[in-house]
């Protein structure tokens, strides 16, 4: 296998970002204006949960949610959600679970435990995993599922599905992003030997799915922070053929600091979801130049299903 056809799946869905942002912005305003409460209510008080991926992009919802001001919004791993399905959690309206294949196992035993205790909606990519049958609503993206294993389009489709319901207007980042998918990737990013990512309130869980992006396609060195807590010990990485890449506004002074460490510093005022959608496309290509396949990416599969014997 070539290193150009490597990533084959990914190429295609990642570069397919803006149009199926488009698409789902638009399925968003249909479903809110003729499906009545698909999500939850302003003022309700919800919980978003995820495993992976769909975790970090519950962590960007959650934040942007309250940020609107339409309600508390806890984030959850799947599996360590502190909810109330017993006596000891937390007590919510609803739940949002984010899931591509609906197969996970940790999701759905959580949904298991819900039910009839509290109303669950389901985002997912794939209309015919057993999720469906469990959630009280079920908001299907059929069009973003994915066939390589490392996730792009999905991801953040379901986040611009999700923002787009607060109000947030989302035309710029799908301008952003058609250039970000298709632009050559420069030699000193194919090269760096370590990226750091940041984010500030609904980037934060950008800046973690970047960093997962290049571990589980390039096994790469990878870490990822706050904005403001990087200057609190994680700086003290940041050298000479190494990146730190921040998503939206950069907390003042830090590109001063950054300067004198020689790293690399990238802060293009573009829109955070054009970013990550950069991000994939670094990932793809420093993937293609070390000879890997971040569609059968090292131990992974497209969903982790756990033995229930083991």
């Amino acid at each position: 296998m070539s290193n150009n056809t490597l990533g084959a799946f990914m190429e295609e869905e990642l570069v397919s970002q803006p149009e199926v942002w488009q698409r789902a912005i638009g399925q968003c305003e249909l479903e809110q204006a003729k499906a009545g409460r698909l999500l939850p209510a302003d003022g309700e008080r919800i919980a978003v949960v995820g495993c992976g991926t769909s975790w970090f992009m519950a962590q960007s919802y959650a934040a942007a949610r309250e940020a609107a001001g339409k309600g508390v919004t806890d984030a959850f791993a799947a599996s360590e959600a502190f909810l109330n399905h017993n006596s000891a959690g937390r007590q919510y309206d609803a739940v949002i679970a984010i899931t591509r294949s609906g197969t996970t196992t940790e999701v759905l035993e959580l949904l298991e435990a819900l039910r009839g205790k509290v109303r669950t909606i389901a985002v997912i990519g794939d209309m015919d995993s057993p999720i469906t049958t469990l959630a009280d609503v079920v908001i299907g993206l059929p069009y973003a599922d994915e066939k390589s294993v490392v996730q792009t389009r999905f991801a953040t489709t379901a986040l611009v599905y999700l923002l787009a319901s607060l109000g947030i207007e989302l035309g710029e980042a799908i301008e952003d992003a058609r250039t970000a998918v298709t632009e050559a990737v420069s030699q000193e990013l194919l090269d760096a030997e370590q990226f750091t990512f940041l984010g500030t309130g609904w980037t934060v869980g950008l800046a973690h799915e970047a960093g997962l992006k290049m571990r589980e396609a390039v096994q790469g060195w990878t870490e990822s922070y706050p904005a403001m807590e990087y200057r609190h010990g994680p700086i003290s990485i940041a050298a000479p053929g190494r990146v730190t890449w921040i998503f939206g506004p950069q907390p003042e002074g830090l590109d001063a600091d950054m300067s004198r460490t020689g790293a690399l510093y990238v802060h293009t005022g573009k829109h955070p979801l054009a970013e990550l959608a950069r991000v994939h496309k670094v990932t793809l290509e420093r993937a293609r130049v070390r000879g890997l396949n971040p569609d059968l990416p090292r131990n992974l599969t497209r969903s982790v299903v756990l033995n229930a014997t083991a």
